[in-house]
This record gives C-alpha cells, sequence and structure tokens, in this order.
C-alpha cells in the first residue's frame, strides 16, 4: 500500500472528474497525500496516472454506503498512520428542470448523495480528524445553497442543508480542534452541468446557462478555493464574483435578489 510518509493528506469524494480531481492535482503538486475516492473507478485511474501513484490512495466509494466509508477509512487510516488534515466532502449530483419532471427517484438520489453522504463521511472520519492537529473539514455546497435556485429546487434544498450542516458543526467541533468550512461556487466548467431535466434529454443545463448569458468559472479556480477552504479563517468560500454578488444580495437586498430570480425563470415550453 503507498503511504503518506508524513506528508499531510486530503481525503476527496468525487474525486474522478470535476472539482474533486481538480482539487487532488492541485494539492498534489503542493506535496499532499490524496485519498481517491468515486463510484467512478475509471475515472480514479485516471487521475492516479496524473498525479502518480505515489502521491495517493484511490478506491470506489458509494457516499450513500456507511460499509464503503468504513472500508475506505481503514485503508486511509493504515496509509497515513491515524491522520486525515482534510475531509473534502465534494461527491454531488443534480438534475435541471421543472420540479414536476423530475421523479421521485432522482429526488431521492440527490438528497441521499448530497446531504447523506456528507452525514455520514463527518461520521466515519470524526475519529482520524480528533487524532489530528488543527484538522478540516471542507463540504462542497453551492451558490444555489445561498439562493434558492429555479429548476434546481431539490438540489438547491440539499446545498442549503450543506451549508446549515457545516455552521452547526463548525460550532460544535470548536473544541474539538476541527474547523468545518463550505465551497460555495458559482457554476464551473464540471460535468454536472451536462446534466439534462431527465434521462436521455438532448437539453443540457450548460444549454440554458449559455442562452441566458450566464457566467462559467474554469474548474482551477474551485480548486484554489479549496485550498483556501483548508486553511483560510472564514466559513464559506466563495467561488466567483457572481457567487460573492449573490451572497452579498441574500444578505443586504434579499428582495431584489427574489426579484431577479423570479425574472430570469424561462417560460414553460
Amino acid at each position: 500500500m503507498t503511504r503518506a510518509s508524513g506528508r499531510k493528506s486530503i481525503f476527496i469524494t468525487g474525486a474522478a472528474s470535476g472539482i474533486g480531481a481538480e482539487t487532488a492535482r492541485y494539492f498534489a503538486k503542493r506535496g499532499w497525500f490524496c485519498g481517491l475516492y468515486d463510484v467512478n473507478t475509471a475515472g480514479l485511474v485516471a487521475v492516479e496516472a496524473e498525479i502518480g501513484s505515489e502521491n495517493c490512495l484511490k478506491a470506489r466509494l458509494d457516499v450513500r454506503s456507511r460499509e464503503d466509508w468504513a472500508a475506505a477509512i481503514k485503508d486511509f487510516s493504515e496509509a497515513t498512520e491515524g491522520a486525515m488534515n482534510v475531509l473534502f466532502n465534494n461527491a454531488g449530483i443534480g438534475r435541471h428542470g421543472w420540479f414536476e419532471d423530475i421523479t421521485g427517484e432522482d429526488n431521492d438520489a440527490i438528497i441521499d448523495i448530497n446531504v447523506k453522504g456528507v452525514v455520514n463521511g463527518v461520521q466515519a472520519s470524526l475519529s482520524l480528524l480528533k487524532a489530528t492537529s488543527g484538522a478540516r473539514i471542507v463540504n462542497t455546497a453551492s451558490t444555489a445553497g445561498v439562493v434558492g435556485s429555479p429548476q434546481l429546487a431539490v438540489y438547491s434544498a440539499t446545498k442549503f442543508a450543506v451549508r446549515g450542516l457545516t455552521e452547526a458543526l463548525d460550532a460544535e467541533f470548536r473544541d474539538l480542534d476541527i474547523r468545518v468550512t463550505s465551497l460555495m461556487p458559482w457554476f464551473i466548467e464540471t460535468p454536472i452541468l451536462e446534466m439534462g431535466d431527465r434521462d436521455g434529454s438532448n437539453h443540457k443545463m450548460s444549454d440554458q446557462l449559455k442562452e441566458n448569458g450566464m457566467n462559467v468559472y474554469p474548474v482551477s479556480m474551485a480548486a484554489e478555493r479549496a485550498w483556501d477552504a483548508a486553511h483560510g479563517k472564514d466559513t464559506h468560500f466563495m467561488v466567483g464574483k457572481d457567487a460573492e454578488r449573490a451572497r452579498f444580495m441574500a444578505r443586504w437586498l434579499p428582495g431584489a435578489i427574489q426579484k431577479r430570480v423570479k425574472a430570469g425563470v424561462p417560460p414553460r415550453d
């Protein structure tokens, strides 16, 4: 088994692509040992090849499964001598479309992965985090967790939940020497933007963003902010100027941003 050999370590879910993969590249370049976890094992192999097998440990992990978590934590603990500097709860899915067009099964999956997966991760990792001085939990939320997002209703609800969990645990873990922060991206160039409004749909979220002239930020920016979330003093770390603007308006101009959101809802076919 590859060993951390005294290096700082980060456990990354959703590491096969998008923000998770780019964060692994970013941390590995800075000398960190990376635990790579995802259901997409082919993607994990590709990320391992990029950052070097000596710099990581990889395994299949479905964040909904407590059994998967227990196995992953056991192997990670052996590789890091019982340490975990950062838990990056990043795995997430979404479905874009009108509320009534999204199935109950899809909604269950969104909630189970985006919320229960984060809870499972914290519970499974807590003993390692408690044993590591100055440990961090970084949860990937979203600007959709600051402002309710039409056609992303259930996804948005899960990100509000992640934001609330982050704030509550950051306070609760104060005396455990564990900080809990969140990463709150605007739209980022990741596979999640290719989600359709239903299985087999050719109309993707990325298409609507382009139609509406919305900004999409590079995934490298999210990785840089993940580093900040693992080291900085704030609780929530926004990604992109649009995210910063949304947070400002939600706090100081809530009526104005609600009107803007409603005005931006496209007409139904």
